[in-house]
């Protein structure tokens, strides 16, 4: 998502990169050029326009210090402003009640129904709830079975009533049986229509009336761009919902939605979404998300990702091992267990400031580390505590078990060696340099 907008923003900075200050004249092909990127990013010509005018405005308001160039001027200048656009400063779900009650809502094939298990996910994992998840979808024949399969994933219970055709019922009943069974929030996934029609706003309206729900999210397909826009003006003139959730960001979309929506609707996005992976989702930062459509990385994602997978006490255990040069084999298999949960590969290199563009064109596949696993596998539980003991013979072995050639084992062997070494120097480092980077707070 937003590759394309990112290189035509970096190549309209660059109409400037090489003056000394700010004028009308050299500023107006910039402008022009963001204009155009955020229109070919399917924004629409009201907003972009908009957006454009302020940058300028503000851009010729300033002065520019000698420490700071006019194109690192307009870099700051339209961070700022994309991150208003996008609405400011994150929005925190509301999950207060008894019990809190979030209406999921949005148009078929929309990803209503996996979001739903995603936010039960992570409201079970990392907010320590105990949701309840309800199937009032009564129209699509799989979407009760879907639910159950999700929720059955990640161990949180789903209410459904199969034979009752009325969603508000069921809706109205699975609140009484949360405060029986002593849930603490609701999600309910209520139908979806392939367009907006009179009846299924009518349902939804009904629910809402019904469970005075704390929360309605609206859910985005991502990928339909302004149709999307569109279709939240629709729902919110009805619905008026709390917040926005924006799927499918893995997919081949130019970002118009995000940067649209808020400005159209003037409802916060909340979570973003990718993939079906259960634990895709995330609390949408419009800071971060600058950060990257800019080119400037999302390190703080990528530290916040890294905290949830890696165990404090474990991290702690590594650190005595690191320091007495005894990382072995079976540590470094550990970890890329770990890095694996942590999401896509490619997506997270592209969150280290620098490196997105680096890995743009290369194909890094979720599967880069089987052969690597391959090689570890087959070590024996000796060999994997005792990298030293792994002479030519045994690296024969595990050659063979591996399905690697010689020198794959040797090259992997040798890089395992420079990374122990390397991260030994780091852990001489104060504090506040290699502590940090080895996961000490």
């Amino acid at each position: 998502m937003f590759e394309n907008l990112s290189e035509r923003l970096e190549s309209a900075f660059k109409q400037i990169k090489g003056e000394g200050r700010i004028t009308e004249l050299n500023i107006a092909a910039t402008v022009k050029d963001i204009r155009r990127a955020l229109i070919d990013a399917d924004v629409n010509y009201k907003i972009a326009k908009e957006f454009t005018d302020t940058v300028r405005e503000k851009a010729m308001g300033q002065k520019v210090l000698t420490a700071v160039s006019p194109g690192q001027l307009m870099v700051k200048i339209v961070k700022d402003e994309l991150v208003g656009l996008m609405g400011g400063a994150e929005s925190e779900l509301n999950a207060k009640g008894n019990p809190a009650v979030i209406l999921v809502a949005g148009l078929q094939g929309s990803g209503k129904t996996t979001f739903s298990g995603k936010l039960a996910n992570y409201l079970k994992g990392r907010k320590g709830l105990s949701p309840l998840l309800v199937a009032a979808d009564i129209y699509r024949p799989a979407a009760i079975e879907q639910l159950k399969v999700l929720g059955g994933q990640i161990g949180v219970d789903v209410y459904s009533e199969p034979e009752n055709k009325d969603a508000v019922q069921i809706a109205a009943n699975a609140i009484k049986e949360a405060r029986s069974k002593n849930k603490n929030v609701v999600i309910i996934d209520t139908a979806g229509r392939l367009a907006i029609d009179e009846a299924m706003m009518q349902e939804v309206a009904a629910i809402k009336g019904a469970v005075h729900p704390g929360e309605i999210l609206f859910v985005v397909d991502s990928m339909t761009g302004q149709d999307a826009v569109n279709t939240a003006r629709s729902f919110n003139e009805r619905l008026d919902f709390t917040g926005v959730v924006l799927t499918k960001l893995d997919g081949d979309t130019r970002g118009g939605a995000a940067l649209s929506i808020k400005y159209t609707v003037n409802k916060p996005i909340k979570f973003i979404s990718s993939g079906e992976k259960l634990d895709t989702l995330d609390v949408f930062y419009p800071e971060r998300m600058a950060q990257r459509i800019l080119g400037m990385g999302d390190i703080t994602t990528l530290v916040e990702k890294a905290q949830q997978q890696f165990d404090e006490a474990e991290t702690k255990r590594l650190e005595k091992k690191i320091r007495k040069n005894q990382f072995d084999f079976a540590d470094f298999k550990l970890q890329l267990e770990q890095i694996k949960k942590m999401g896509n590969i490619k997506d997270l290199m592209g969150m280290i400031p620098g490196v997105g563009k680096a890995v743009k064109d290369i194909d890094i596949s979720d599967d880069s580390f089987k052969g690597i696993e391959a090689m570890i596998n087959s070590m024996t539980p000796f060999e994997r505590a005792n990298p030293d003991t792994i002479d030519q013979s045994r690296r024969k072995r595990i050659a063979a078990g591996s399905g690697k050639d010689i020198a794959e084992i040797n090259a992997f062997m040798k890089q395992f060696d420079q990374m122990k070494q390397m991260m030994k120097m780091m852990n001489k480092m104060p504090m506040g340099l290699g502590g940090k980077m080895m996961g000490r707070r």
